[in-house]
């Protein structure tokens, strides 16, 4: 495995899952602590602003390495932050890698800025069905047992929606509820967007049509921006068992 270990040096971020691929003890190192740290600190700079558990001094824990060491590369390597910089404000079509989601929270916060007017930023955080789940497969490749900790992460197959609106909105209690249903239209003023989320209480599967009265309707109008956030982006909240 050394070689392998030897080669991954030379493995660029983007290239690590084809690597992993090439076969077993290829996958193997790309699951060691040394492969991740080792990543880290080749791209690492003395510049990079980091949040707190991504600088150095907090990447010698083991739990949630390889996450640490993906978040950290979208705020040091450029081909990575280049893909962020480019999502537009409002999605130029509705995303639909959302639905049978869980909202596992839900927070709102009062944004200060330019406007006379302040702003107010909707959150919620998702927890996606899982891809073994939507196939129904059982087992796959699983870490070796001596590296759990360095691939463990809380926030694996979880997103942030953050949406942000012109007025404060009520919203009702959704949290532990399925997504089943956004919608992105033209605000009633014309000049702003107008966001439509439908919650019910089990997944919604196959082409069954959807009625608003048969779960939670979640109307923000106007909108001012849309946002989703994978948890490796840097706006992502880091969560406190990371």
């Amino acid at each position: 495995m050394d070689i392998w270990l030897l080669l991954a040096a030379y493995i660029r971020p983007e290239d690590i899952a084809k690597f992993s691929l090439i076969c077993k003890n290829a996958w193997t190192v790309t699951c060691t602590a040394a492969f991740w740290t080792r990543l880290y600190r080749r791209h690492y700079t003395l510049d990079a602003c980091l949040p707190l558990r991504l600088r150095p001094e907090s990447m010698e824990k083991l739990r949630c390495l390889r996450a640490c060491v993906i978040r950290s590369l979208y705020h040091m390597y450029e081909p990575f932050a280049a893909r962020i910089s480019k999502i537009p404000a409002i999605p130029e079509s509705t995303p639909s890698t959302l639905r049978n989601s869980k909202c596992l929270l839900f927070w709102c916060r009062k944004i200060v800025g330019n406007r006379q007017e302040p702003m107010w930023e909707f959150n919620f955080k998702f927890k996606k069905q899982s891809p073994r789940l939507k196939s129904k497969r059982v087992g796959g490749l699983q870490p070796p047992v001596q590296y759990e900790d360095v691939h463990s992460n809380p926030d694996q197959d979880c997103c942030l929606l953050q949406v942000t609106t012109l007025n404060f909105i009520f919203i009702p209690i959704v949290m532990g509820m399925i997504f089943t249903l956004f919608t992105i239209s033209v605000s009633t003023d014309m000049r702003h967007h107008r966001v439509g989320l439908l919650f019910q209480d089990v997944p919604v599967h196959g082409g069954r049509k959807l009625r608003s009265e048969q779960g939670v309707q979640v109307i923000l109008d106007p909108v001012h921006s849309v946002r989703l956030f994978d948890w490796w982006h840097p706006q992502y909240p880091f969560s406190l068992r990371a």
